[in-house]
């Protein structure tokens, strides 16, 4: 049996680490690559060529479902999302027959996974397969999804708490564990927080990332200039102007510059 060459992506360095151990102890596994974000794991798949990729379903900037997104039906591996328990993904997942694996992972539920994607891999067609079930699970995931986000945010100025509408917001700025909030009045505000952890929590139809280290209100979007390379410059409203990454710039242009 030849060796499965697996790819790993995950935001938590001590997730990928653990992982990794366990792989490390199959003698019918190689693993050929790590990426910490989904845009580090589009290149690496696309260069690297797995046989399987485990993919971290929540990753900051690119999620685990947009990862195959952005990838061609040719380029596809077969995939196996890394999840904590999210009841909404496990059931789209199982409806669609999608694997997937449960954090904390198991090392029983994992060779399970690898054995599964020995025997696809001998099936002519398994690209194919896989393709329609991955979009008819993330079409799942997106209908059966709570549809629930964060209306106001807590923001700690001296001695007092000021509650900024999400409306409001025109665009988030990560540096470290610190986000800059500025409105659309050029109010500004810093709390300590991941942006992967407050993109989450907001409607992905009103905000959208523009690079690793920042998000903002579509609303607040006045124009969008095409820089060389197939990058814009974002030009908002409160007169910021924000640069999008080669990868993000690939996602505006499907979201938000098409009819």
């Amino acid at each position: 049996m030849n060796k499965l060459r697996v790819v790993i992506a995950d935001d938590e360095r001590p997730a990928r680490s653990f992982l990794k151990n366990i792989l490390d102890g199959f003698e019918d596994v190689e693993t050929i690559g790590e990426a910490e974000n989904g845009a580090e794991a589009v290149e690496l798949i696309k260069q690297a060529k797995p046989d399987l990729a485990l993919l971290d379903l929540q990753m900051p900037e690119v999620s685990g479902l947009e990862v195959v997104k952005l990838l061609s039906k040719s380029q596809l591996p077969l995939v196996a999302f890394v999840t904590a328990y999210d009841e909404f993904a496990v059931q789209a997942f199982e409806l669609n027959a999608i694997d997937y694996l449960l954090k904390p992972i198991e090392k029983a539920r994992l060779r399970e996974t690898l054995n599964r994607a020995h025997d696809r891999l001998e099936q002519t067609d398994f690209r194919e397969r896989q393709s329609a079930n991955l979009q008819a699970a993330a079409e799942t995931y997106e209908q059966i999804s709570p549809k629930t986000f964060l209306e106001r945010i807590p923001i700690r100025a001296k001695d007092e708490i000021v509650l900024l509408p999400v409306r409001e917001v025109a665009s988030i700025v990560a540096d470290g564990e610190l986000l800059h909030i500025t409105t659309l009045q050029n109010e500004k505000y810093t709390i300590n927080f991941r942006l992967k952890d407050i993109e989450i929590k907001l409607d992905s139809n009103k905000f959208v990332r523009l690079s690793r280290s920042a998000l903002v209100n579509t609303d607040a979007i006045a124009r969008v200039n095409p820089l060389p390379g197939g990058t814009y410059l974002i030009a908002l409203k409160n007169k910021q102007e924000i640069s999008s990454s080669r990868l993000q710039s690939r996602i505006l242009r499907e979201r938000l510059l098409k009819l």
